[in-house]
């Protein structure tokens, strides 16, 4: 049988179309360390042009007027070459991805985060998948990027191991993971990432501002919750629908010999390549057991009032447990790690153990370099006062336009999620904006937690159905495994209306959540 690619429909042609447009447009960009760099340079003839000007503010918040110092000068050339090392070493999110990242380093090669995802999917009821399947995603959003890898075509052999079209289980899986990148029941690299560059942004206007990784935790929570129900009902609903009217195509055999549907009564059953083997469910035991141990240890530790692990006056918000949650998290993916490996056989020796961190942060290496590029140009940023001045204006402006919190807010959702169609790194796209949102909503009385759960929606939802995402091109690879005439408006035809239902749902729980006041994390009320 020939396959032929299927005509597209008008509406999917004009879509197509604007895409194409958004990936050529996207492909002339400059890699990320580049567009720094390139940024940089703007910055300098931007601060020499606003400081030969005059340009300044009055700080609201600190009765100082700020003025703009120019980069293209003795003193911004000293300071560039001086303090490059200084801005590197303490860029906030590096310290803390680096320590996170020992820890899930050693729960990945050891082979406990694959294996816990498939258990997670293992044996569920055909019913329950697609929740179980999107819900996981939302948990695997701590493996980081290892999440796509992993759970994308694990997604598309559980669907076709339960009589269900691989494809449709490859989307799920993908568009979970994806778009719902920035909420997950569990504290994320990302957490520790954003966090650390909310900080420095909110130190232009506070110096003594530190916003925690647990600062969006609640919100994080529900939203992973909200969002793997909308997946799975826009999924039964539209998704579905959607695959079973695409002509009929024969299956590459590969695809069809890859799995081998195991015995079921009706609900169905996963596929050999997902049932764990005895080694591994004894691992995984062992590792639970393990983090409970864990856990529980810290908890009584914490018990006593006069207990160290408690901060001042006995605080628990403020103990050292929540603001060096880095290292909690990377003890804690440590332990479990390294006894799921002595159980399977992955970790023999103490000195597997070290080696496995180090290839794990060797896998870091591009984030590192990319890292060096966003510290000098935040730092750059901060020192020419041009950020500050901008927030400062910019404040000034909507308060003169009667502009309140929640237009403000959908003016960050709008501008955010079309940038992210194009700077598709949510590390890079919050360094570009956040040092002037961040400060502007203060002055706002708006506080940089809240700013960053609006960045949150705005750097998700939309990451599922643009080209250029290393990912969307992965996910259709995935498909087309399964369907050779697949290409990207056919994986856009399915994301899209997923990726479109998330952010207007995504975007009601918080004007939802924001209206009833519940707070984001602890100590971090939403107004």
């Amino acid at each position: 049988m020939t396959a032929t690619t299927p005509r597209p429909a008008k509406p999917l042609s004009g879509l197509l179309a604007v895409l194409g447009r958004i990936e050529r447009l996207g492909n002339r960009l400059p890699h990320p360390f580049w567009l720094f760099g390139v940024l940089s340079v703007v910055l300098a003839l931007a601060s020499w042009a606003l400081s030969a000007a005059g340009a300044s503010a009055l700080n609201p918040a600190t009765d100082k007027t700020v003025t703009v110092h120019s980069l293209v000068s003795g003193e911004g050339l000293r300071m560039m070459i001086s303090d490059a090392v200084t801005n590197y070493a303490t860029f906030p999110p590096l310290g803390t991805i680096l320590v996170v990242m020992l820890g899930v380093a050693v729960a990945d090669r050891s082979g406990l985060l694959p294996a816990m995802l498939r258990a997670a999917v293992a044996r569920v009821p055909a019913r329950w998948l697609t929740f179980t399947l999107a819900f996981t995603a939302m948990v695997a959003h701590a493996a980081s990027d290892a999440a796509y890898v992993v759970l994308v075509p694990l997604g598309a052999m559980a669907f076709r191991a339960v009589g269900r079209s691989p494809m449709l289980g490859a989307v799920v899986a993908f568009v979970s993971v994806s778009a719902g990148y920035d909420a997950s029941p569990l504290v994320t690299p990302t957490d520790a990432v954003l966090s650390g560059l909310t900080t420095a942004a909110a130190q232009t206007i506070d110096p003594g501002y530190v916003v925690t990784p647990l600062s969006n935790y609640f919100f994080s929570l529900g939203s992973s919750v909200v969002l793997a129900a909308v997946v799975t009902v826009v999924t039964e609903k539209v998704i579905a629908r959607r695959v079973a009217q695409m002509p009929e195509e024969d299956e590459p055999e590969d695809a069809a010999d890859r799995t081998t549907l195991g015995e079921g009564e009706g609900e169905g059953t996963t596929t050999d390549l997902l049932t764990l083997r005895e080694e591994e469910r004894r691992g995984l035991r062992r590792a639970g057991l393990a983090f409970l141990v864990y856990a529980a240890l810290i908890v009584a530790v914490m018990i006593p009032s006069s207990s160290p692990l408690r901060g001042e006056g006995g605080s628990i918000v403020e103990s050292p447990v929540l603001t060096g949650i880095a290292v909690v998290l990377a003890v804690a993916f440590l332990i479990v790690g390294a006894v799921y490996g002595y159980a399977v056989g992955t970790v023999r020796t103490g000195r597997d153990i070290p080696d496995h961190m180090a290839k794990g942060l060797r896998e870091m290496a591009p984030i590192l370099v990319l890292f060096f590029a966003i510290s000098q140009f935040l730092a750059y940023f901060k020192w020419t006062g041009v950020g500050e001045v901008m927030a400062i204006r910019g404040a000034d402006l909507l308060k003169s336009a009667g502009i309140t919190g929640p237009v403000a807010f959908l003016g960050v959702l709008l501008v955010c999620t079309c940038i992210n169609l194009l700077v598709t790194s949510g590390s890079a796209q919050w360094a570009l904006v956040g040092p002037v949102f961040v400060p502007m909503f203060m002055l706002l009385d708006i506080s940089p937690e809240v700013t960053q759960a609006v960045y949150r929606i705005a750097d998700s939802c939309t990451n599922a159905m643009t080209p250029m995402s290393a990912y969307f091109v992965m996910t259709l690879g995935v498909i087309q495994r399964y369907r050779r005439s697949a290409g990207i408006g056919t994986l856009l035809s399915l994301t899209l209306p997923l990726c479109l239902t998330m952010l207007v749902a995504w975007t009601l729980l918080f004007y939802a959540w924001w209206a009833l006041g519940i707070p984001l994390g602890p100590r971090a009320p939403v107004r």
